[in-house]
């Protein structure tokens, strides 16, 4: 009986790739992401301050 057992690679049980498909062809650079939100931030302290 021990011997019907159905095997398969240990290397690859169970686990799935996603690094294999990109979900969109826009890729930004993380620095420029970081760079508009805290352009993003003064702009909105500085309308919060001069708009009084």
């Amino acid at each position: 009986m021990a011997d019907e057992r159905i095997t398969a690679p240990a290397g690859s049980t169970g686990l799935m790739r996603f690094y294999d498909v990109s979900a969109s062809n826009i890729q930004l650079d993380p620095k420029l992401v970081v760079g508009f939100a805290v352009f993003v931030i003064v702009i909105e302290l500085l309308l919060q301050i001069f708009a009084r």
